[in-house]
């Protein structure tokens, strides 16, 4: 079993982050200025030995490497940042192609969204998403097929594995991916490249295209809260995926992040968001998949008030003794249900929304440990 951890590169500076959110911007800054706002909230959450890293430091990534193939992590799923040429965050993951020896797996979700100021609950677009035609396409594969050459990424049947955070925003998506495949065939990969999206639990547009997607927790299950074994949905889950659609067809057209402003008006109305992590964690262990076209996914757990403060969603009860409950029995569902060998967690190091596996000064390597407790326990280790 492969368990994939999604990564986020904002551990450095970058001068248009110094530009939008002040000189020194990077992750930590807004771990470090986390306080909790509700009795029992645990906040800010202090990395293990208060190591504020920076992923310019080599040693950094060769230590995570080394830690996540102790604890039986596969592999990681790098995020990048790509604005049609111009890039943003690329540094660590350039560096970690140019050293053989960060020794892990790895692969890329191409994180699609325009680059907004929505951390600070504004819809203030800092640089457009556009998505060109062939020339840009080819740019952009040129750029990454050094990384799908690397011995160390990860391959399905042969063919390297690229997931796009959100397709549906993407007119063009059907062309793009074709065009890829085609270019990857040029370059040597016969099948092409096997092509996943971060799934919500709505059919995304071009999802005929993509050979899988990707349950992405906890935001997949809240969608599709079923009400009994005959997989019903809510009338509030449909009203959901009806509005989200609805959103995404006009910010196509508009460029305005709609959803984004619903999401700020209902936090400002609600304050913190107070949701159940076992309550969660049942919906996904719960959930039966459509069909084999789906790679589950899991979350250690979720806060993400440092980011949006009062407007936040906090999930209450996680502990890594039921993360690795719940893993274990994940695990087994991906052999049985899914007849599957990935299962992608987030996250590695999502520091500012409360989800990460690398060590704090509170759970210490609790949540590392949990994943090795699981693989064990189901007959999956060693990881090779």
């Amino acid at each position: 079993m492969k368990i994939i951890a999604f990564y986020l590169p904002q551990f450095h500076n970058i001068p248009e982050n110094d530009e939008w959110w002040g000189d020194g911007f990077t992750e930590w800054t807004n771990v470090r200025k986390a306080k909790p706002y509700f009795e029992g909230h645990n906040q800010p959450e202090i990395p293990l030995n208060q190591n504020y890293y920076n992923l310019l430091d080599d040693n950094v990534k060769l230590w995570q490497a080394k830690l996540a193939k102790e604890y039986g992590v596969y592999g990681f799923c790098y995020y990048h940042y790509w604005f049609n040429g111009k890039m943003l965050l690329e540094k660590p993951m350039e560096q970690m192609l140019k050293n053989k020896e960060i020794n892990q797996h790895f692969c890329i979700c191409w994180a699609n969204e325009p680059w907004t100021k929505a951390w600070v609950n504004e819809t203030k677009i800092l640089i457009p998403q556009k998505y060109g035609h062939e020339k840009e396409w080819k740019e952009h594969f040129d750029y990454l097929l050094p990384f799908f050459k690397d011995d160390r990424y990860i391959k399905h049947g042969g063919r390297p594995l690229m997931v796009i955070y959100r397709p549906q925003v993407i007119d063009c998506i059907k062309e793009m991916i074709s065009y890829w495949n085609k270019l990857a065939k040029e370059a040597g990969f016969k099948d092409g490249l096997c092509f996943a999206y971060q799934t919500y639990g709505m059919e995304e547009k071009g999802d005929d295209m993509f050979d899988y997607s990707i349950e992405f927790q906890p935001a997949y299950a809240g969608v599709f809260q079923k009400v009994n074994v005959n997989q019903k949905v809510t009338v509030h889950s449909i009203l959901s995926s009806i509005r989200i659609k609805t959103t995404t067809k006009i910010e196509r057209m508009t460029g305005i992040n709609l959803e984004a402003k619903f999401d700020m008006y209902r936090k400002k109305k609600m304050g913190v968001g107070k949701v159940s992590y076992d309550l969660r964690w049942k919906a996904i262990l719960d959930h039966k998949p459509e069909n084999e076209k789906k790679w589950p996914g899991a979350f250690t757990s979720w806060d993400n008030t440092p980011r949006h403060h009062e407007r936040g969603i906090c999930y209450v009860g996680s502990t890594p003794g039921k993360f690795k409950n719940y893993l274990s029995q994940l695990i087994r569902k991906t052999r049985e249900e899914y007849h599957a060998d990935m299962i992608f967690v987030n996250a590695w190091n999502e520091w500012a929304e409360g989800a990460h596996l690398e060590p704090d000064e509170r759970n210490k390597y609790g949540y590392l440990e949990a994943v090795r407790d699981a693989l064990k326990e189901n007959n999956e280790w060693p990881v090779v």
